[in-house]
């Protein structure tokens, strides 16, 4: 796998609505085991568990990890400063900003659906 510095550089998250943590790993440019202890260190990553403890993220957990991913590769942080950062006003205002473009999206496609069935 690449070592890709910048998360522009990164490749587009597909339209899925769950990403096994192989697929995550792919998608952030991070090893398997890394996104595991992440989720041990940052509260807000919880990726749905299945069938024989398997994790399933969804895509805010993927855009999540690429903005931690960000924060510690890109911007220098500690794993406790980027914790802070994410609790803070910046990482909240971040996730509300893609829980905005999720909410579009979703509107988008039901009016495409709309269109569709016409």
């Amino acid at each position: 796998m690449p070592e890709l510095s910048n998360n522009d550089e990164l490749p587009v998250i597909p339209g899925k609505r769950y990403f096994t943590i192989g697929e995550v790993s792919e998608l952030c440019a991070v090893k398997p085991h890394v996104l595991r202890y992440w989720e041990q260190e940052f509260s807000q990553l919880k990726p749905v568990k299945r069938r024989g403890n398997r994790r399933y993220y969804q895509r805010q957990d993927v855009i999540m990890i690429r903005q931690i991913r960000s924060l510690l590769y890109d911007q220098g942080y500690t794993i406790g400063g980027a914790r802070q950062n994410m609790e803070g006003d910046i990482g909240k205002e971040d996730l509300n900003k893609s829980n905005q473009l999720i909410k579009q999206m979703i509107l988008e496609l039901e009016a495409v659906l709309v269109v569709l069935k016409e």
